[in-house]
């Protein structure tokens, strides 16, 4: 039987490729649910993640973007191939944190070394909190398994002050809201009503 990890990246990276199907060219300037980031940083800000969160993985710290961390978010950063790079670039972070092994020991990026499950579940934020920054902005759905929310939402709850501060926390709201809210996100966040549709 093969081992178990404690997280499965597959489900999030599939919604996020097919979020990514409706992106136009039009979304790419459209605001998200971060504020200095449009869509298109947004975007920029997913391959740099999936990059680092990969070689994290696979404790590579040697590999250029490893020691550093990706660059800062920023529209004329993305790719012009990002349409094709970054579903490769999911695609490989799912594969590596399938192993057992980017489970053990310690993992790095940008120098700092973290326990691997701890890095694991700081990169499965990453992927669902910006799925859903993505969806938003776009005016796509989103979901995720409720069970991974409520490792997140344990997860986000415990993070040191000195970090993003999470909004107040409604009980009564679903998993995936009182996981945005523990972000630092307004659940509530819409794209404006009079942006155009997508074509």
């Amino acid at each position: 039987m093969a081992d178990r990890v404690p997280l499965d990246f597959d489900p999030p990276v599939r919604q996020i490729r097919a979020l990514l199907l409706g992106v136009d060219s039009r979304d790419l300037t459209a605001r998200t649910p971060c504020p200095e980031w449009p869509v298109a940083a947004l975007l920029d800000h997913l391959m740099g993640q999936a990059l680092v969160f990969t070689l994290a993985a696979r404790k590579r710290t040697g590999d250029p973007g490893a020691g550093g961390g990706p660059p800062r978010p920023s529209v004329a950063g993305l790719s012009p191939h990002w349409r094709s790079r970054l579903p490769v670039l999911l695609a490989d972070l799912a594969i590596a944190w399938k192993d057992p092994a980017a489970w053990t020991g310690t993992a790095q990026t940008a120098g700092v070394p973290l326990p691997a499950t701890t890095m694991g579940t700081i990169a499965m934020t990453e992927l669902v909190i910006h799925g859903w920054d993505l969806a938003r902005a776009t005016g796509q759905d989103f979901a995720a398994d409720p069970r991974v929310l409520e490792t997140l939402a344990e997860f986000l709850a415990q993070s040191p002050p000195e970090g993003s501060p999470g909004l107040q926390v409604d009980p009564s709201e679903e998993i995936l809201l009182q996981t945005v809210a523990l972000s630092g996100r307004n659940p509530a966040w819409r794209r404006p009503r009079h942006y155009p549709s997508a074509a």
